[in-house]
């Protein structure tokens, strides 16, 4: 189809069933009418619009999803509750997947009927995720996982999620990991959602007490868990960085085109400001462009999708920074009846992009020593048993 057609199509479409649609913190109704609208984007084929056609994507090219990205941005869609299934958890299982695994989840993942969440960090491993002390001992057909981890995402409706754990103390920290799918209604699986400063509770601490898995649960091979959580952090880096995931916000109260309606843009500096905030937002899309078109091409991105996601936290920051000094104190009084905050609730949220996905810290390492090629930072544990290791709350 003509890229043009495609696109009014698309338009068209979100006019007919996305016009009354509002993102809200989903309830159980909330996330009825979410699992329901995604159901109808997927058989109207605007949901997996790249993935390969025989998993239930729609088979298409990066030109189809751009399009219908630009057209969705006038929308607010029902989708963040699946933004880590569509952006992180279900282009793994493409990648590594087997395929029955690939014929058992992508199709439901997205058509909304099932929620994914991702499990790795922990209260003792977080920006140093091989450091992570969740267990999975085999145990007859399977294995039996015990453990905690903490931040993560949608969990609290999630019904699967991708779990690293620990199955070999005797190795490197990097060695020892294994990456399995967890049925997030198990028994001796509990959530704990936790809220934030925005009022929202967008994170959850899960507990993990003698949770078994089964043996075809397993992603990858035994031990080989680091290389399947590389494969899952560069899709998190590149769809938070590219806001993939089926976002189609409108803007975030902190952009351009927010802020420009609040402030005095006849005076010359404030321009300047909105300008510099423009160009770093277009500039930060360029590179997301750049980045999803070879790897469409089967060219891997690798550590430049570090360079992507600290490019979104610090414009982040600097939006929110700006947003305060252009609005002044108002930009910090709550508006309830904008459902969470408008203005104050970005800013306060700003600053979590800097920790989510990796810290920026971490992120300037990734790019110095795999991008830039400087010296790495020493690392004395490279070749120690982990079990040998003194490492978050293990003694």
């Amino acid at each position: 189809m003509e890229q043009g057609e495609y696109r009014r199509r698309a338009r068209t479409w979100l006019e007919e069933n996305a016009g009354a649609r509002a993102e809200a913190d989903p309830g159980t109704d909330g996330l009825a009418a979410a699992r329901a609208f995604m159901a109808e984007l997927h058989d109207a084929g605007y949901s997996g619009i790249t993935w390969p056609k025989q998993w239930g994507g729609q088979g298409l090219t990066q030109a189809e999803e751009r399009a219908f990205a630009a057209e969705a941005r006038d929308f607010t869609l029902p989708t963040y509750v699946f933004s880590i299934g569509l952006g992180m958890c279900g282009p793994t299982l493409v990648d590594l997947g087997t395929d029955a695994q690939r014929t058992r989840y992508i199709r439901p993942l997205l058509r909304g009927e099932e929620i994914w969440c991702q499990l790795f960090s922990e209260p003792g491993a977080g920006s140093d995720v091989a450091a992570l002390q969740t267990r999975a001992v085999p145990a007859g057909d399977g294995w039996i996982v015990n453990g905690q981890k903490v931040w993560t995402s949608v969990a609290q409706h999630a019904d699967f999620g991708l779990l690293l754990t620990r199955t070999d103390v005797d190795v490197p920290k990097h060695q020892g990991l294994t990456m399995f799918i967890v049925d997030m209604h198990a028994p001796g699986v509990t959530i704990r959602p936790l809220t934030d400063m925005t009022g929202h509770a967008r994170f959850n601490e899960i507990f993990f007490d003698d949770v078994h898995i089964p043996a075809e649960s397993l992603v990858g091979e035994v031990n080989g868990g680091w290389k399947c959580a590389v494969t899952t952090l560069l899709h998190e880096r590149l769809s938070i960085s590219a806001e993939v995931g089926m976002s189609g916000q409108k803007d975030n109260p902190a952009t351009f085109a927010a802020l420009r309606k609040v402030v005095d843009t006849s005076d010359p500096l404030v321009r300047d400001q909105l300008v510099e905030l423009h160009i770093r937002s277009r500039a930060l899309a360029l590179f997301n462009q750049r980045l999803a078109q070879e790897t469409r091409a089967g060219i891997f991105p690798g550590a430049r999708g570090s360079a992507a996601k600290l490019l979104l936290a610090e414009l982040t920051n600097f939006s929110a920074d700006l947003a305060v000094s252009l609005v002044g104190p108002e930009a910090v009084a709550y508006d309830e009846g904008s459902g969470g905050g408008g203005l104050a609730g970005a800013i306060a949220l700003a600053p979590a992009m800097s920790l989510g996905g990796g810290t920026n810290e971490i992120m300037r390492n990734i790019i110095g020593d795999r991008v830039l090629g400087l010296p790495p930072e020493p690392r004395l544990d490279k070749t120690v048993p982990f079990k040998d290791l003194k490492v978050g709350t293990q003694s």
